[in-house]
């Protein structure tokens, strides 16, 4: 069973949900209606930390998963929630200026960087050892 690793997914998962919220506040706030994406720096930038989160799902996700399965679950679901850690700091960066994004999106992204790096070596592993 991979409970550690079920937990921290639902955990993403109410975390992309928590940056739709945001946006939609921030659409009332800033005046932005819907379809549009800009016309506000303030607004477009509360609406690209949902997309980057959205982009980085399918990268994080299977990569979570597959960590879990070949490796260990405890392991996995520690890095998710390092990947997780690392996209409240890119928000909450990003939500002060792009120029403070920098620091979450590096945390993130190497948390998800192991998890399919390990993921991939052990199932090359077990391919050429099984």
């Amino acid at each position: 069973m991979y409970h550690f690793t079920a937990l921290v997914t639902c955990l993403a998962v109410l975390f992309y949900f928590f940056t739709s919220i945001q946006v939609s506040k921030a659409r009332a706030a800033f005046g932005v209606k819907v379809p549009a994406i800009s016309g506000n720096p303030d607004f477009e930038r509360v609406f690209r930390v949902q997309m980057n989160t959205l982009e980085w799902m399918p990268i994080f996700l299977p990569s979570l998963w597959l960590f879990a399965i070949y490796i260990s679950d405890p392991i996995a679901a520690l890095l998710g929630l390092v990947w997780i850690a690392g996209r409240i700091l890119y928000m909450t960066g990003y939500s002060q200026a792009a120029e403070k994004r920098g620091q979450g999106f590096g945390i993130q992204a190497a948390a998800a960087g192991i998890l399919w790096l390990g993921a991939l070596g052990m199932i090359v592993w077990r391919l050429v050892h099984g």
